[in-house]
């Protein structure tokens, strides 16, 4: 068996233990991956760090933000106009959705349940109100007529001017009475409830108001109101 030489040995283990040479394609695609890497972390804490900036607070906040959110978009979707159709013509009403929530929402209720189909006018005030409902007595504006020849030296806003929707506050059995105004009255939110105000028809009120009437305002000849349409616009 042939010796192998000492020098020969050596030579070849220098050869098994050198290194492997890493091509320079293998380097450049490494740092490309390390960089995608670092960029995408760097893009997912900003994002986050961004949201949370966003939406402070609690998951508490969250959900009242989400209620609030809901309410505002069932207030939305309530109907804005009540069209009355009357025995002389249709008015159209806007409704204070924002500012007489629980009144809008009553008359809402009653007009599905077909409250007002074939209530009468029971009493008008010529320059001054008229009355729809089921109660057969004046109540407050019998009251109101004694004081109303003031209202043309008194200063008035908004809720003082004529064609303005409301309701009584006297609660009681006789249900919901309608009032609309077909003058300026003094402090008429220390009177009635205001919900609304007529934006088309404003002539059909004036015709209900000189219709001829009794000494008590009752009307002589029968006037009311027809039906309620709801819409949310016009």
């Amino acid at each position: 068996m042939a010796r192998i030489k000492p020098q020969a040995l050596l030579n070849q283990s220098k050869k098994k233990k050198g290194p492997a040479r890493i091509s320079a394609t293998t380097i450049f695609l490494c740092n490309l991956v390390v960089l995608v890497i670092i960029l995408s972390l760097v893009a997912t804490y900003r994002h986050w760090s961004q949201r949370s900036k966003n939406q402070p607070g609690s998951g508490l906040s969250t959900f009242e933000d989400t209620a609030d959110s809901f309410a505002d978009s069932k207030k939305y979707d309530l109907p804005g106009y009540a069209i009355l159709n009357t025995s002389k013509g249709y008015i159209t009403v806007e409704l204070y959705k924002d500012g007489s929530p629980m009144i809008v929402d009553k008359f809402l209720d009653l007009c599905q349940k077909g409250y007002f189909k074939g209530i009468p006018f029971h009493h008008v005030i010529k320059h001054y109100v008229i009355q729809a409902g089921h109660s057969q007595g004046l109540g407050a504006a019998e009251d109101w007529t004694t004081k109303g020849k003031l209202h043309s030296r008194l200063a008035t806003s908004p809720k003082h001017e004529a064609f303005m929707i409301g309701t009584s506050k006297t609660r009681d059995s006789t249900g919901f009475e309608l009032f609309i105004t077909t003058a300026p009255i003094p402090d008429l939110n220390d009177k009635i409830l205001v919900f609304g105000r007529a934006v088309k028809g404003e002539d059909v009120v004036q015709e209900i108001e000189e219709v001829d009437t009794d000494e008590h305002y009752r009307p002589k000849s029968p006037v009311g109101i027809i039906g309620v349409t709801l819409k949310r616009e016009i």
